[in-house]
């Protein structure tokens, strides 16, 4: 999914009430009526693209509105295809609305300026490789939303239990390709799939069971896991902002209003409202199938694990080459991309099928301008090189007739501090063991520093107080949507001194220690209360004798939140008994970092990522969106730092 940014992007009147759905298997209100489609073909003698709108038709009859942008003269060449809730005519359009804007759910898209008489232009900046090649580019929407007929359903998941419609994208992927390939004569039968979050997630429920004309797939930062790590929950915790998107995307088939939070700083406002679920109903989301499934499904149930189309594509033959592409900090869908390449690596036993991009980019980064990220200049324009050097051969291989066989390695990553790609053979390079690199434990002590050593008789454990009223911010306040994108990068000595995070750092390196794979916490903890969340940070703590800019910036290289009701089990919650140590085990989002000397290690502990993540009450309650202000109460957390009971972190530490 889409989410832009924090702040209020249009009013939603308090007087606003939202049709009720009388349509169990939709989630849109059903009072909403399409106006009604014809096929179109647009094109001027001036134009060097012909552009036609089609309503290609599902084997259940529902007819879905899709965007052929042909290049002129075009004979004998490949299709390009994504499937879109973000209005798949905006997509097509892009010269009508300025780049800058960012926001393909906005209802301004796709309106107001004149068609381009240069595909190009008409395209957006990702899609320029396409052009450039002569290549076919089709956008289409998906079932429910904008142009296209029949009920919309928010993610769903195939045909079955969860998804009760008879429809899911796997069949509707399979029969547009089916169609394009006997309605598009300019083309030579074969398609590439791509896109990035929800669009992305459309291209893995494609690979389910693909159709023979599918070549090759790239799922860009995918929503793959809604619960483990992808946009609703980070390993429980609900990111609760996501809240204006569910209004934006399921209160009309083309974008629906966003709501008025009650003040600028969202940290004020989230909070003066209780829990996410209040703030859902100060909304008026009560109203909306799609929030009402989310509220009763707080646990990693049946409901999720239908959906983890990770675990879907594990248990499904591997046919069609895949590339895997993920933002090192991306920070809307972390787990997809590099949970779906693992689930497919046991089957690619030639290493030609499975592939993974990791680079230095926020959300969906990919197909913007990627020089930099925040205050991280890169070497180059990295997005570009991606879309220029890598992509278009490993999809001209597949796609076209005589292209070279592409030089792509199985895996390709940024290194984010030596600021170039690294080659690997498979990933990651660290495991647990019977690798040649091992994971190496960086234990949590009592006196706030790290060491590789396990701790010794004596050391008890760091203690600090978590006040529900007073939740750590993520980002500095006021928090708006001004820094969402670059915010995993933000300088986090905004949060030092405060008495509710914990911090642990090394003294200055000597030598150079780089980290490949998976930083893995192991958090001995306990608490007063009954529950809790823990939040973790990886941070690289730059020194004095640097530029003016980074001395002493404190950057976030991996950091997550994991609500520890779900220790033991992420289907059963369980409360802590107070004051008695538990293990906490989670894996951070990948590292490909080198710590350079001079440079120090810091781990920081707290127990709030506010407004972000909605509160852990630390009173154990059945659902936390229906916590009540009497249930949030002050807790003491402890890392324990005993043998027998060390807190540390496992880092992929390669030589």
């Amino acid at each position: 999914m889409k989410l832009h940014g924090l702040a209020v992007a249009a009013i939603f009147a308090a007087g606003c009430a939202f049709a009720q759905t009388t349509e169990i298997h939709n989630d849109i209100p059903a009072s909403f009526t399409p106006p009604k489609q014809q096929a179109e073909t647009v094109t001027k003698p001036e134009w060097d693209y012909t552009k036609r709108v089609e309503m290609v038709p599902m084997r259940d009859g529902t007819r879905l509105y899709t965007v052929i942008v042909i290049p002129k003269g075009a004979m004998n060449v490949p299709m390009i295809l994504t499937r879109t809730p973000y209005n798949a005519a905006s997509r097509a359009a892009a010269a009508r609305t300025p780049i800058a804007t960012g926001n393909a759910a906005s209802p301004e898209r796709g309106a107001g300026k004149q068609d381009s008489s240069h595909m190009i232009d008409e395209l957006g900046l990702a899609d320029e490789v396409f052009v450039h090649a002569g290549w076919i580019r089709i956008y289409q929407d998906v079932r429910g939303k904008y142009g296209s007929e029949g009920p919309y359903l928010m993610t769903p998941p195939q045909v079955g239990p969860y998804n009760a419609t008879g429809a899911d994208d796997t069949m509707d992927a399979y029969d547009t390709i089916d169609w394009l390939v006997k309605h598009v004569p300019e083309s030579n039968g074969r398609v590439g799939m791509l896109g990035s979050s929800y669009e992305g997630y459309t291209v893995q429920m494609a690979l389910l069971n693909p159709h023979p004309a599918l070549k090759v797939a790239l799922p860009e930062s995918p929503m793959t896991d809604g619960w483990m790590g992808d946009d609703w929950f980070h390993y429980g915790a609900f990111r609760q902002t996501n809240l204006d998107y569910f209004l934006s995307q399921t209160t009309a088939r083309g974008a629906g209003k966003r709501g008025n939070h009650g003040a600028e700083d969202d940290y004020t406002a989230y909070l003066q409202r209780g829990s996410a679920g209040d703030m859902a109903r100060y909304l008026g989301e009560e109203q909306l199938p799609y929030w009402k499934t989310v509220e009763s499904h707080p646990a990693y149930d049946g409901f999720w694990q239908a959906q983890a189309l990770d675990k879907l594509a594990g248990d499904k033959p591997l046919s069609v080459p895949t590339m895997w592409l993920q933002g090192l900090w991306d920070q809307e869908d972390m787990w997809g991309a590099i949970h779906s390449y693992r689930a497919a690596e046991p089957k690619d036993k030639s290493n030609t099928l499975n592939y993974l991009v990791m680079g230095p980019w926020f959300h969906s980064q990919v197909n913007r301008e990627g020089r930099a990220l925040g205050p991280l200049v890169w070497d180059g324009d990295t997005t570009q090189y991606f879309r220029r050097e890598v992509m278009m051969p490993f999809f001209s291989q597949y796609l076209v007739d005589g292209a070279p066989k592409a030089a792509t390695p199985p895996v390709l990553i940024y290194n984010t501090s030596a600021n170039h790609w690294d080659r690997f053979d498979k990933w990651p390079l660290s495991c647990d063991t019977g690798c040649e690199n091992s994971a190496k434990p960086l234990y949590l002590t009592a006196n706030g520093s790290l060491s590789w050593s396990a701790p010794k008789a004596g050391e008890q454990y760091s203690a600090y107080t978590s006040d529900p009223a007073k939740p750590v911010p993520y980002l500095p306040r006021p928090v708006t949507g001004e820094h969402w994108r670059t915010w995993l990068v933000t300088d986090q000595r905004f949060v030092d001194g405060r008495p509710d995070v914990l911090t642990f750092i090394t003294e200055p390196l000597k030598e150079p220690l780089r980290l490949s794979g998976t930083p893995v916490v192991n958090l001995m903890a306990s608490t007063s209360g009954s529950d809790s969340d823990f939040v973790v940070k990886l941070i690289d703590v730059y020194p004095e004798n640097v530029a003016d800019d980074w001395k002493g910036y404190e950057l976030p290289i991996s950091l997550d939140i994991f609500r520890a009701r779900y220790r033991k089990s992420f289907e059963k919650p369980e409360a802590f008994k107070p004051n008695e140590p538990e293990l906490v085990k989670f894996d951070l989002p990948q590292v490909n970092h080198t710590f350079e000397p001079g440079h120090r290690i810091m781990v920081q502990v707290q127990s709030t990522l506010f407004p972000l993540y909605d509160r852990n009450p630390q009173t154990f309650v059945p659902n936390i969106f229906d916590a009540k202000p009497e249930d949030y109460k002050k807790a003491e957390q402890r890392i324990w730092h005993q043998p027998g009971k060390a807190s540390f972190i496992e880092l992929p530490v390669v030589k």
